[in-house]
């Protein structure tokens, strides 16, 4: 019941900004607005679950069972973004479209991100932990430090300048990946002493 919660309140900035959007609402730059908007709330969610684990190992909340609903929302922030781009930006003009992945390195690597969150995405139900298996899945799954290192870098890469918003979250990514890194080597440093 409270995961259901976790989609429908995650749902909601993505339906304000739709409904700001169909009443002109969105400023001189619509097409700019909601794809900037969405694109925030995809890194938000992203930074979010990477949150989780290193909050329960600083002994705070225990939100662990809501990691796959916070993913999953920040894969559907992700795909309206794309989506804004492909559609409302681009006009579906897929030529366009593959000269813009090949030349702006800020959309190359916003793309790559994407590309990277789709497998992420399909496997992060039940039947397909138990297909792949347990220790594969959380191979697979380790991938989502890379999709929210990049989706930090296109962040900057996009507004061009050095505001505080994009540097805060990139911030924040590097500062979740350098706890994750940090236990990491602890674990393989007590191994390699309980191997001696």
């Amino acid at each position: 019941m409270l995961r259901r919660a976790v989609y429908v309140i995650g749902a909601l900035p993505a339906a304000w900004v739709f409904y700001r959007g169909f009443t002109d609402q969105l400023g001189a730059d619509p097409v700019r607005s909601l794809e900037k908007t969405l694109g925030i709330w995809g890194l938000r969610f992203l930074v979010a679950g990477l949150a989780i684990t290193p909050l329960r190992r600083l002994g705070g909340p225990n939100l662990v069972r809501y990691r796959r609903a916070v993913g999953l929302l920040a894969f559907f922030y992700a795909s309206l973004h794309l989506y804004a781009y492909l559609w409302f930006d681009q006009g579906l003009d897929f030529a366009a479209i593959g000269k813009d992945i090949l030349k702006r390195p800020y959309v190359t690597v916003g793309f790559a991100a994407f590309l990277i969150l789709v497998p992420l995405a399909i496997t992060s139900n039940t039947a397909m932990i138990k297909r792949i298996g347990g220790p594969a899945w959380q191979r697979l799954h380790k991938w989502v430090y890379l999709a929210c290192a990049l989706a930090a870098t296109h962040f900057i890469m996009l507004v061009k300048s050095w505001p505080a918003e994009p540097l805060i979250y990139a911030g924040l990514v590097a500062a979740l990946l350098a706890f994750r890194l940090v236990v990491y080597l602890q674990k393989r440093g007590g191994r390699a002493r309980r191997a001696a």
